[in-house]
C-alpha cells in the first residue's frame, strides 16, 4: 500500500456472505489468475504505483514557509496556454481557426413533453429527447460575433458590466465568447440563487442589460424587475416570452436571435471593436458562499487563461477525441473553466442537466435515453455531493441482487481494490462485472473531476473501482479561478487534492490559533495561501474583504489566503485537513472541527446530509441531519415504529435510534468523544440550492442552517 496516509483497502472493503470453503477455494482461483495476469504486466508496463510514488512538489527553497511548485513548474509557473494568446478572445480565434468546422457545442432536440402523475398524486415532467445537434467552431464564433455586434447596437459599452442569469447551455457559452471579444463584463449569478441575492448584484454592479431564459424571466426575475431601476434590455437565449404589462417602463424584452441579427445587418466599419487588455476584467463571478449576501469576484482575461492552462496540463491526451458533458451551473468556476479548456484544445461538450443526466433521472421518461447514454462523454466534472448520490444509489441495488450476484460483485470489488492498492489493473473485472455500472455514465468517461467540495475516500474509491477511471480531484477557489491543485490520473491515493498546478505555488502559513505549524512533523501544517497569475483581481466594489483575503509580495506576485487548513505529503501532494471558519471552541476549551465531524459521517446509508453545529457557550455538538428516506424507513420497520415521513423524523424514538448509529460510525472513525454528536434534528426535507441551505456546489450554507433550526437549536441546548 502506498505510504501517503490513504485510508486502507481493508477499511472499505464490502461485507460478503460465502462459505468459507468455497471461499477458499475461489481465492485459489483468483490467486492462479493474478500471478498468470501479473508476469505479462510486470515486464511490459511501468506499475501506476511506481509513477504515484514519484515527488510531484517541491519547496522552492529550504525555510519552512517556502512555496511547493510543480516539479514541471520549479523554473517559472506557467500562465499561456498558447503563444501570444493572452485574452480570452484570442484563445477561441486561435481554437476556431485550429478546430473551424468541427463539432464544438452540442444541445438535445425535446421530442416530446408529457405530464406522469404519481402515486403520491403529484405531477412530475418527463421530456423524450432527441440526438445531440452540434454548431461547429465557426458557427459559434459567428453566432458570438454577431450577438457582440448586436448588444454594441443596443448601448452595450466595452469595459461596463452585462449579467448572465441562465441555465446551461450553449446559448450561455456563446453570449460569455461574444461578451469576450467585445471586452464587456460578464457578470454571473446562479440560476438558483434567491431574489434578494439576485436584486444585490444586479444593482451593485449596475447593469443595463441581462440574458437569461424564458423559464427563469417567469419565475425569477419577472417578481424583481422594478428593484432593478438600472435595467433597460432582458434578451431570452430561448425564444420570446409571453408580454407582460406588469413590467416597468423602459425594459424591452428581446431574443437572442433578434440581438445576433441586428448584430449581422450592422456595419462595424464605423465602430471598431475595443479589444480586450489581459488585465482586463472578463467576468465578475457572484460565488453563492456559504456564508452572507453574494461577493463578486473580479476576474481578468490573464487570471482565467492561467488556470486553464494549469488545468490542462493535468489531463494527459486531451483533445479532439474528447467529448464533455457540460451539466454543473456554469456561473460556478469549476464548469466554465472546464469547459474553457476543452473549447481550447478541441473538444466536444455536449450540455445537460442533472434532471436529465442519465437514462434514471427524474426528467428522463422511463423506456428513453438520458444524455449520458446518448453522448457518451469521455471527461465529466462532478461535485461530491452528485458522486455520493450515484454510490448510495449502485449500493442500494447491489443490496437488492440476489446472493450470488451480490457475492460475485463485492468479490470483485473487494478484489479490484486490491489490485488497484498496487497500482495493478483488473480487465476481466472491468469488462464482466463493472460494464454494467460504467454504462450509467454512458461507458466511456476516462477522466472524472471533482471539485467544490471535499470527496470522501469510500466514494472516490467507489467511482475508481465501477467506473473503471480515475478520480481527480481538485482544489481551488473562485478566487483562485478555481485552480489550485488537482491529482495527477495515475494517483489512485484517496483523501488527497494533488500536487500545485503549474501556474501556481503553495506555500502554509502558521495559524496559532488552531495550532497548525509549518514546522510541524512528520508534515508541514497550515493555512493554505495560493501564489500565481490565476490569483483574480479581488472582491468587486469591496476594498475591506479584498485587503483581507489577497495581498502582494516583494515580487510583485499576487496571493490569496484560502482560510482552509492543509498539510503537505513528502511527495507534494496537499491535503485538506480543516477549515479555519469550521472550527469551534467548546465551552471546556477543546476544539471541534465541525467539517472533520460531517467527513466522518455523510457516506452513512442512513445519511443524505448532515451539518454539525456548535458554539462556545456549550460542552457538546449537535446535529441537523437528512435521513435517506429508505434506510429510515426500513430502520423504523426494524424498531416497531409506524408514521408517515414526517411523524419519522419528528419522533424522538427515532432520533435516538439515528444517534446510536452515529455514534457507532464516529467511534470506528476514531473521533473524539467531545466531537460525537450528543443531540439531533432529523430533516424531513433535503437540502437543495433552491431551499438557500446549500449552494450551487452543495457546499453547507451554515449561517443559513442554523437560522432555519435556530428553535431545535435551542431545544437540543436545553432551551425551551
Amino acid at each position: 500500500m502506498n505510504n501517503h496516509g490513504s485510508s486502507k483497502p481493508s477499511s472499505m472493503k464490502l461485507k460478503h456472505t460465502i462459505n468459507p470453503i468455497l471461499l477458499y477455494f475461489i481465492q485459489f482461483i483468483i490467486s492462479l489468475y493474478t500471478i498468470l495476469t501479473y508476469i505479462p504486466y510486470y515486464f511490459l508496463s511501468e506499475s501506476r504505483q511506481e509513477k504515484s510514488n514519484r515527488t510531484k512538489a517541491k519547496p522552492v527553497n529550504s525555510t519552512p514557509d517556502s512555496a511547493y511548485r510543480s516539479v514541471n513548474s520549479l523554473d517559472g509557473l506557467a500562465s499561456v496556454l498558447y503563444p501570444g494568446c493572452d485574452t480570452l478572445d484570442k484563445v477561441f480565434m486561435y481554437a476556431k481557426n485550429k478546430f473551424k468546422d468541427k463539432r464544438l457545442l452540442g444541445t438535445r432536440e425535446i421530442l416530446n413533453e408529457e405530464d406522469e402523475v404519481q402515486p403520491n398524486g403529484k405531477v412530475f415532467k418527463k421530456v423524450i429527447l432527441g440526438s445531440y445537434n452540434w454548431l461547429s467552431y465557426e458557427d459559434v464564433f459567428v453566432r458570438a460575433f454577431n450577438f457582440g455586434n448586436g448588444l454594441q447596437m443596443l448601448g452595450q459599452k466595452p469595459k461596463t458590466n452585462i449579467a448572465i442569469f441562465c441555465e446551461t447551455r450553449a446559448e450561455w457559452m456563446v453570449a460569455a465568447q461574444a461578451c469576450f471579444m467585445y471586452n464587456f463584463q460578464l457578470v454571473t449569478l446562479y440560476a438558483t440563487l434567491g431574489g434578494p441575492a439576485i436584486v444585490h448584484g444586479l444593482n451593485e454592479t449596475e447593469v443595463a442589460s441581462i440574458i437569461t431564459s424564458k423559464e427563469l424571466l417567469q419565475t425569477k426575475l419577472k417578481d424583481i424587475v422594478s428593484l432593478v431601476p438600472r435595467l433597460r434590455h432582458i434578451i431570452t437565449v430561448d425564444g420570446k416570452p409571453p408580454t407582460w404589462s406588469e413590467f416597468p417602463k423602459g425594459v424591452i424584452v428581446h431574443t437572442m436571435a433578434a440581438v445576433q441579427a441586428l448584430g449581422a445587418k450592422a456595419s462595424t466599419e464605423n465602430k471598431p471593436l475595443s479589444k480586450p487588455a489581459p488585465s482586463d476584467i472578463a467576468v465578475i463571478m457572484y460565488t453563492s458562499g456559504s456564508t452572507g449576501i453574494p461577493k463578486g469576484v473580479m476576474i481578468s482575461h490573464s487570471n482565467i487563461i492561467a488556470g486553464i492552462t494549469g488545468m490542462a496540463e493535468r489531463i494527459p491526451e486531451l483533445g479532439e477525441k474528447d467529448v464533455y458533458i457540460g451539466y454543473l451551473p456554469l456561473a460556478h468556476v469549476l464548469e466554465l473553466s472546464a469547459e474553457l479548456v476543452c473549447l481550447s484544445h478541441g473538444c466536444r461538450i455536449g450540455y445537460s442537466s442533472p434532471q436529465t443526466l442519465s437514462d434514471q433521472s427524474s426528467k428522463i421518461k422511463k423506456g428513453s435515453k438520458g444524455d449520458t447514454s446518448m453522448l457518451k462523454p469521455t471527461l465529466m466534472a462532478a461535485v461530491p455531493e452528485i458522486m455520493d448520490r450515484i454510490y448510495k444509489n449502485v449500493m442500494n441495488k447491489v443490496n437488492e441482487m440476489s446472493s450470488f450476484q451480490r457475492n460475485l460483485f463485492i468479490l470483485a470489488y473487494n478484489y479490484k481494490m486490491e489490485q488497484i492498492s498496487k497500482g495493478h489493473s483488473t480487465p476481466l473485472c472491468d469488462s464482466f462485472i463493472f460494464r454494467k455500472v460504467r454504462g450509467l455514465l454512458g461507458g466511456n468517461v476516462r477522466l472524472l473531476l471533482c471539485g467544490g467540495a471535499p470527496l470522501s475516500a469510500t466514494t472516490q474509491r467507489f467511482m475508481n473501482i465501477c467506473f473503471c477511471c480515475p478520480v481527480g480531484q481538485g482544489y481551488g477557489l473562485t478566487e483562485s479561478c478555481g485552480a489550485g491543485t488537482i491529482t495527477e490520473v495515475w494517483d489512485y491515493n484517496t483523501g488527497r487534492v494533488g500536487a500545485p498546478l503549474v501556474c501556481c505555488e503553495i506555500k502554509l502559513k502558521n495559524w496559532e490559533e488552531g495550532g497548525y505549524f509549518n514546522t510541524d512533523k512528520p508534515h508541514p501544517r497550515g493555512e493554505i495561501l495560493i501564489g500565481g497569475q490565476n490569483v483574480t483581481v479581488g472582491y468587486y466594489k469591496n476594498e475591506a474583504k479584498t485587503k483581507a483575503d489577497f495581498f502582494e509580495d516583494e515580487n510583485g506576485q499576487r496571493w490569496l489566503c484560502t482560510g482552509d487548513i492543509g498539510e503537505f505529503d513528502p511527495d507534494g501532494c496537499l491535503k485538506i485537513i480543516d477549515r479555519k471558519k469550521d472550527l469551534v471552541k467548546l465551552q471546556a476549551g477543546e476544539y471541534v472541527s465541525l467539517g472533520k465531524v460531517e467527513a466522518a459521517l455523510k457516506n452513512l446509508p442512513l445519511i443524505d446530509n448532515i451539518c454539525a453545529y456548535a458554539n462556545s457557550y456549550h460542552s457538546y455538538v449537535i446535529g441537523f441531519v437528512v435521513p435517506n428516506q429508505k434506510e429510515l424507513t426500513e430502520l423504523a420497520r426494524k424498531k416497531g415504529l409506524n408514521g408517515t415521513w414526517e411523524e419519522l423524523c419528528n419522533s424522538c424514538e427515532m432520533e435516538n435510534e439515528v444517534l446510536k448509529v452515529l455514534s457507532e460510525a464516529a467511534i470506528s472513525a476514531s473521533l473524539e468523544k467531545f466531537e460525537i454528536p450528543v443531540k439531533i434534528r432529523l430533516s424531513p426535507e433535503p437540502w437543495t440550492p433552491e431551499t438557500g441551505l446549500v449552494t450551487d456546489a452543495f457546499k453547507l450554507k451554515r449561517k443559513e442552517l442554523k437560522t432555519h433550526y435556530q428553535a431545535d437549536i435551542e431545544r437540543m441546548y436545553g432551551r425551551k
